[in-house]
């Protein structure tokens, strides 16, 4: 494997992706899988909220677009939750413009990457995030 994909900090941690795109799941499943994380996956905002209640995920790499609940009314009932409001959220969009950046950055995101992305700089954003 490649430097900078594998490391320990990564082991048995969980990251839940909410994305409605099946290439982009299989991409990130695959990344991030590589880089010894456990991933499960959500294709709208009902299922991600859905399963954050039942499981526990250390970071949520979120899209903005998403079917049924948007990936900003996500984030909005993630911060409100208290169970789930310190969870560390990736948002990973091709909505790149400052002012949505800003936006989820006011509503509690943690990181904010466009697509598309590099495979490296998504990596270590997730680890960046477990270790916070």
């Amino acid at each position: 494997m490649a430097a900078g994909i594998e490391g320990e900090t990564s082991a048995a941690r969980k990251v839940l992706i909410a994305e409605d795109d099946a290439n982009i799941v299989e991409s990130l499943s695959f990344v991030l899988g590589r880089a010894g994380f456990e991933v499960g996956t959500a294709l709208d905002g009902d299922e991600v909220l859905r399963r954050l209640r039942v499981e526990a995920f250390d970071v949520l790499v979120l899209d903005l677009m998403l079917p049924k609940r948007n990936g900003f009314e996500v984030l909005k009932a993630i911060k409100a939750e208290p169970a789930l409001r310190a969870l560390p959220v990736l948002v990973l969009t091709a909505k790149g413009q400052p002012q949505d950046r800003r936006l989820v950055e006011s509503i509690g995101a943690e990181a904010f990457m466009t697509k598309p992305f590099s495979n490296t700089d998504l990596v270590d954003a997730v680890r960046r995030l477990v270790r916070s």
